[in-house]
């Protein structure tokens, strides 16, 4: 029953404003059946009052002997009067010491002192009854009658309260609960559906929503998150558009002085310029008066163009693997164990100059996506691998075919796979080794904290997840990037 029943606050107070008054007129309702039980209670008393003269007149003549009760001949109106009320009707003749002469043995005891009529309510075997008194000059002298009516209004309202009253109201007001609960929540779908379609958008989604298909009085709230929505889009794409001119600017002179700078640095090793083909080494070497660099401040140099080069790279590319720049874009099947061969040969050298062994280990799978884009993702995760990891260490790219994660589901997942066994990552640091400029701590070489924030975001654009845990002994790093479902086409 709970669970049905609403959790916003604005379907509890209309249920709340629908059923009070429901509530309300329960509760007048009740009222009114008491009154119209006191009201039945006074014509009771009426009737009793109207007996009692009638039954004075029944007791027609004294008995024989003072210890005899006195004739009693019934009028019709009181025989009818207790013939219609068999149990809950009786009637008492008594004299003034209070000794009950005729009727019913629990109708004596005290008399009224003067003449006019007394009503009480007693309870007797279980029943209320109003019992009306009198003191009467009769045939047989002065005496005084009684009446008793145990089918008194009022209390058999106060013991059928519960059926009669308490309970319809008590169904009436649960079926009412159930009924303006699905009443409200009917005509609050709409604003319901928008509420979760708003909440099923990603932080990235940044569209209009469609005013039409929206109720007519949430439209202006609409139009506002609309304007809104527009508003930090425009601002978005201006600080996207910022850093990719900045750093599509920045390549070409970066890229001009990191050639001079490896060649400098390639004279200095050599200890001989080269001749023309670099005019700052030749003039370090050759002019008498030229300001000779040590070659360790060159190696810095270079290594500093090296770093400035590859942000510029990252930024760009981080720029366009923007989720809300690639939408439009369509998407193609992708074969992932062909991308991890091109890889591999592109690294090769790399690895080699390192004597890293990078090895392989795929199957046969293919993926919806953006082929550059798992291109420059896994670029990223393997140059991550070979730079961090030691001389003499392995590195392994894997993809193909694997089990959910969740073990409820037995659907099959592609993946794609970087393993290492270099230092690796703590537990409590992977999570956030996909963050922008994070570099793990006790990390050693060059890097930006970029390479796994771009692998994060192209992952996210293929709907896909990118994990980092162990490697194999809990050695080393292992990057893996699931996709919902592998492309059977």
């Amino acid at each position: 029953m709970w669970r049905s029943l609403p959790s916003s606050g604005l379907q509890r107070r209309l249920l709340l404003m629908l059923l009070m008054p429901l509530l309300v007129l329960a509760l007048i309702n009740t009222w009114f059946d008491y009154r119209f039980a006191d009201n039945a209670a006074l014509q009771q008393d009426r009737q009793l009052l109207g007996l009692l003269p009638l039954l004075a007149d029944s007791i027609v003549a004294k008995g024989k002997t003072e210890r005899d009760p006195p004739l009693l001949l019934t009028v019709p109106a009181v025989q009818e009067f207790l013939k219609d009320r068999p149990g809950v009707s009786a009637f008492g003749i008594v004299d003034l010491d209070g000794t009950l002469l005729l009727g019913d043995a629990w109708l004596g005891g005290s008399t009224p002192a003067t003449h006019e009529p007394e009503f009480v309510s007693e309870a007797k075997r279980g029943v209320t009854y109003r019992i009306a008194s009198q003191r009467v000059q009769t045939a047989a002298g002065e005496l005084v009658v009684r009446l008793a009516d145990g089918s008194d209004p009022r209390q058999q309202w106060v013991r059928l309260v519960l059926i009669k009253v308490l309970a319809p109201n008590l169904v009436l007001m649960v079926v009412a609960l159930f009924a303006v609960n699905w009443a409200v929540r009917l005509a609050l779908r709409p604003l319901l559906d928008l509420k979760e379609a708003v909440e099923r958008r990603s932080p990235r989604d940044l569209s209009a929503i469609d005013v039409q298909a929206s109720p007519e009085e949430v439209r202006p709230l609409v139009e506002s998150l609309n304007r809104l929505f527009h508003l930090v889009n425009a601002q978005a794409e201006s600080q996207r558009r910022f850093i990719a001119d900045a750093a599509h600017q920045l390549r070409t002179p970066l890229a001009g002085l990191q050639a001079q700078v490896e060649a400098w640095a390639q004279v200095v090793m050599a200890g001989t310029p080269t001749g023309a083909s670099n005019q700052a080494g030749a003039a370090a070497t050759e002019a008498p008066n030229a300001i000779r660099v040590p070659g360790a401040q060159i190696y810095k140099l270079r290594d500093a163009t090296r770093r400035t080069s590859q942000l510029a790279n990252q930024l760009l590319a981080l720029s366009r693997a923007d989720a809300r720049n690639i939408d439009a874009q369509p998407l193609q099947r992708v074969d992932l164990k062909d991308l991890c061969e091109t890889m591999l040969e592109a690294h090769l050298d790399a690895a080699s100059a390192k004597h890293i062994d990078l090895g392989l280990e795929t199957q046969p799978v293919h993926v919806s996506g953006h082929e550059w884009l798992l291109r420059e993702l896994l670029g990223n995760l393997v140059d991550n691998a070979i730079k961090y990891t030691p001389a003499h260490g392995t590195v392994t790219l894997r993809c193909g075919v694997t089990s959910a994660d969740d073990p409820a589901h037995t659907a099959r997942v592609a993946f794609l796979e970087v393993e290492d066994d270099g230092p690796g990552v703590a537990p409590a640091e992977r999570e956030r080794i996909l963050e922008r400029f994070y570099r793990a701590s006790g990390v050693v070489g060059e890097g930006n904290g970029l390479g796994l924030a771009i692998a994060d975001e192209i992952a996210r654009v293929h709907h896909a997840s990118l994990v980092a845990t162990g490697g194999a002994h809990e050695r080393g790093l292992r990057m893996t990037l699931r996709f919902p479902q592998p492309d059977s086409a």
